[in-house]
């Protein structure tokens, strides 16, 4: 039997039905969405449609956001899982999220003409990877285990290599030798999550060894701080994204764990339940990394709709971080005398 859509129903029946006290707001997070690492995925697949022509490969979705996704393949990009999928020869493009060098080889043994679009900040972790097995460390990787990010990760070093998902796990690890341990991390995972997974690793191997440098990306970690200082003065909080997108999934978290009285993440606008406005005085409103603004704007459109025209944008950060885009691209585009954009990406947050 076909199911008979909702009554979606109007602000006045809404503010009826639960009145609020004081004036409906809005405030919007800063920065949000895409990253310069999204970015420059994005354009590269855009770039090699224009430049190659249809079809364009892509293991994995490009970025875990389905509008991205859906908007690509309507240009000729075919979305596979595997590189034994793509017809040999032809031209295949790694996500933003990085592979092993398993699959890079599958790659190869198929002569297919590959372009890395890898974020920079994921391929750091992929060569402290290599780094530490050279010099024989056991090397604890905090990540969800069967997210692309960390496969690509785990498949650099499997046999130094343990995934910790979180806190759960520290007790499970072994090592062997307690003196010669060093974690990484997935890049997308809550900073406080992540930290306290470390710390509780740290108990148990009192010498374990931190990263060069911070392997959680500048993005999450700016976005998280942003929804912290939002949360405690929302009502709701809504968080634009994927499901598969492990730094949106995390943003309802984090909102939750810092005084949000509900948060929910939805994909587009119209998926926000209007019952979600009752009692709401104070809305606040972010994005994940991988999603782009215009997604947002439709979300603060509906809201004005509902009476939610006040928007003041908290802003937390600034990021002006661009990437050059995929060094196959670049040659491409060279030889063809485009230089839009310098070769590089869209800046971050644009």
């Amino acid at each position: 039997m076909p199911t008979v859509p909702r009554r979606r129903r109007s602000p006045q029946e809404v503010s009826a039905a639960a009145p609020v006290s004081g004036a409906r707001r809005v405030l919007l997070a800063a920065p949000r969405g895409y990253c310069a690492g999204v970015d420059r995925a994005v354009i590269a697949v855009e770039k090699a449609l224009e430049a190659y022509g249809p079809p364009i490969y892509v293991r994995k979705q490009i970025v875990h956001n389905l509008h991205v996704v859906h908007t690509l393949e309507e240009k000729g990009a075919i979305f596979v899982d595997e590189t034994d999928e793509v017809p040999e020869g032809a031209r295949l493009i790694f996500s933003a999220h990085g592979v092993s060098p398993a699959v890079v080889q599958s790659a190869k043994d198929r002569n297919l003409q590959t372009i890395d679009a890898t974020c920079p900040l994921v391929t750091k972790v992929h060569k402290e990877a290599v780094r530490f097995a050279r010099d024989d460390f056991d090397i604890l990787l905090i990540g969800h285990e069967g997210h692309e990010e960390v496969e690509g990760t785990y498949g650099e070093a499997p046999e130094h290599t343990q995934i910790v998902n979180g806190p759960e796990d520290v007790d499970k690890v072994v090592v062997r030798d307690p003196d010669k341990v060093i974690w990484l991390s997935q890049t997308t995972l809550s900073v406080d999550e992540a930290m306290h997974t470390v710390n509780l690793l740290r108990k148990r191997f009192p010498t374990l060894q931190d990263p060069p440098s911070d392997d959680i990306c500048y993005a999450t970690s700016n976005r998280q701080a942003a929804i912290k200082k939002i949360a405690p003065e929302a009502d709701l909080v809504l968080v634009v994204g994927s499901a598969n997108s492990s730094n949106s999934v995390r943003l309802v978290e984090v909102a939750l764990e810092y005084g949000a009285k509900a948060s929910y993440r939805v994909d587009f606008a119209n998926e926000i339940d209007e019952s979600w406005f009752e009692g709401v005085a104070t809305v606040g409103v972010t994005s994940g990394a991988s999603v782009p603004e215009n997604l947002v704007q439709e979300v603060l459109h509906l809201l004005a709709d509902y009476g939610y025209g006040d928007v003041e944008e908290v802003v937390t950060a600034q990021e002006d971080i661009i990437f050059s885009l995929p060094k196959e691209i670049r040659a491409t585009l060279k030889a063809m005398g485009d230089t839009s954009r310098g070769l590089g990406g869209r800046r971050a947050g644009a």
